[in-house]
């Protein structure tokens, strides 16, 4: 449905104008964020429908919807930052389809990279023609679908493992999800450190702030506070940050 209409351009042309804003790209990204808007109606209605079953008050989980809300944040601005610049390669429906879906920009972008690389053409350069730029789309597409297919193949054999290893030591089950987080983040964190000596800022001051907010959450017994020390440790990092670059 995709390939359909743009064989009816130039292949040759670098105008991928022409067929990266085209009505069926974006009826595509418009349908992807309804099923999206569709999903997470039917997450929340199941959360609040499962809470009494586990004894959770709803209070928690307001609580909970408003933490999960503040912590997305962060990642969504370093998404939305990251899009803004690629829509001069790929146009807004396949940025809001790709960047906007996955979240993850560095693959998403190398995926399209590499595609174009197989095709004597670079991303944005004078051989980036319509045919390349529906080879880096249609590669991007693949990419993310060999995720959800790993999803759907490996979740249910790793769900058999967590059975048997909560039936031979419980304990365990309980560290796994906080170790999963943390070496998820180690990485993520351990990854900017090398870049310059402002990511190590950065880095220094989100975890003061973080922690300086958790400790007067604990102290006090400040709710609303751990729930928000994530995005005020976020803006207060990107604040400093503005300011050490400017030199102001």
């Amino acid at each position: 449905m995709i390939l359909s209409p743009l064989t009816l351009t130039d292949p040759k042309s670098s105008d991928i104008w022409e067929i990266a804003n085209t009505p069926l790209l974006w009826a595509c990204a418009l349908g992807v964020f309804a099923v999206i808007i569709l999903q997470t109606v039917l997450y929340v209605r199941a959360a609040r429908g499962a809470a009494p079953g586990i004894e959770m008050p709803m209070s928690e989980v307001r609580s909970s919807f408003r933490a999960g809300a503040v912590a997305s944040i962060g990642p969504s601005l370093a998404v939305v930052i990251v899009a803004i610049s690629l829509l001069a390669l790929f146009g807004t429906p396949a940025v809001l389809l790709r960047i906007g879906l996955v979240g993850s920009a560095g693959a998403e972008t190398a995926s399209a990279g590499i595609a174009s690389t197989t095709m004597g053409a670079e991303l944005g350069g004078s051989g980036y023609t319509q045919q390349v730029f529906a080879v880096a789309f249609t590669a991007m597409s693949l990419s993310g679908a060999m995720w959800m297919l790993s999803a759907l193949i490996l979740i249910p054999i790793l769900k058999r493992g967590k059975k048997t290893l909560a039936t031979r030591n419980p304990a365990i089950m309980a560290l796994l999800p906080t170790a999963a987080l943390l070496g998820a983040f180690s990485m993520l964190t351990i990854a900017e450190l090398p870049k310059s000596a402002v990511h190590v800022v950065a880095v220094v001051i989100s975890a003061g702030v973080m922690g300086i907010c958790l400790f007067i959450a604990k102290r006090f017994d400040l709710r609303w506070l751990r729930e928000w020390s994530l995005g005020i440790a976020i803006l207060v990092t990107l604040t400093s940050v503005y300011f050490i670059h400017t030199g102001s």
